[in-house]
């Protein structure tokens, strides 16, 4: 790969023809911002910066908003390369909280259903894993990107959601949804223990001020960190939908952090603010 990868601290030239294969700048999305509200801050920043008012920006990889973590965002030719980079497998550090649900399984919504919880331990979430290993089928979260007959999942289901008329999603969009094939190949239990607080917004107020953060952390339900290394396309919050089925209960994503995405680790990734420095 002959784009640039810049380090922090680093500077880049006004010209971007000295970028003939273009920029990719790996960075570390900030909680409770989109990544359209990350490619639209970068954006805005080296349009300036290279005086080039068509100038494309994209990402390899769209972010839940309450996920932080590996944020492809590439410039000029490198959106070239979106694709294949976005075709890499991923790393998720996942938590998820067993006992209740909600209707995007995250924490945009607020909980909707209450599950019996007191026989799950570590020791039961561990013995449940191997299960999910390997190419599977997986339903999409209705709150997703996958599309349904053209339409975002998510602009359906919220559509639906703020109207009360969630089931009016017909059969046929459900199959839709049910067209995923992914691949899981490696899962690992870091931690478990009692939920905790969600985390608080970016000290700057940049987040976005539309994304609800739901708090189940005063509710005593148990909460797993788990490390899911996962082929493109498979969404996390239906893998803890799914675990907290298979251990009969319910689970919802608590936190979400992208490690990995083919070979850019969150360790080695650009703070927002030093994406933007590059471009001074």
């Amino acid at each position: 790969m002959s784009f640039l990868i810049p380090r922090p601290g680093q500077v880049l030239s006004h010209s971007i023809e000295d970028y003939p294969e273009g920029i990719v700048l790996p960075v570390d999305k900030p909680y409770r911002w989109t990544s359209a509200d990350v490619i639209r801050k970068l954006k805005w920043r080296a349009i300036r910066h290279f005086g080039k008012k068509n100038l494309k920006v994209g990402h390899a990889g769209t972010l839940d908003p309450l996920a932080t973590g590996v944020l492809l965002v590439c410039i000029g030719d490198a959106c070239k390369k979106a694709q294949m980079l976005q075709d890499h497998d991923k790393e998720y550090i996942a938590g998820i909280r067993f006992g209740a649900t909600t209707p995007s399984y995250d924490l945009e919504k607020e909980v909707d259903r209450r599950f019996p919880f007191e026989h799950i331990s570590a020791d039961a979430v561990r013995a449940a894993l191997p299960a999910f290993l390997g190419e599977q089928e997986q339903v999409a979260p209705l709150f997703s990107a996958k599309s349904v007959d053209g339409v975002r999942a998510y602009e359906l289901a919220r559509k639906l959601y703020r109207s009360g008329r969630l089931d009016e999603l017909d059969a046929a969009a459900m199959d839709t949804l049910q067209r995923s094939r992914i691949v899981i190949s490696e899962l690992e239990l870091l931690s478990f223990g009692e939920a905790s607080a969600p985390a608080a917004a970016a000290p700057d107020g940049s987040a976005s001020a539309r994304i609800n953060v739901a708090d189940t952390s005063a509710l005593g339900l148990p909460e797993a960190r788990v490390r899911i290394a996962c082929s493109k396309g498979t969404y996390i919050r239906a893998f803890a939908r799914d675990l907290g089925e298979a251990l009969g209960s319910g689970a919802h994503l608590s936190s979400l952090v992208r490690s990995r995405s083919g070979a850019f680790r969150v360790s080695d990734a650009l703070s927002l603010d030093d994406a933007l420095a590059l471009f001074e």
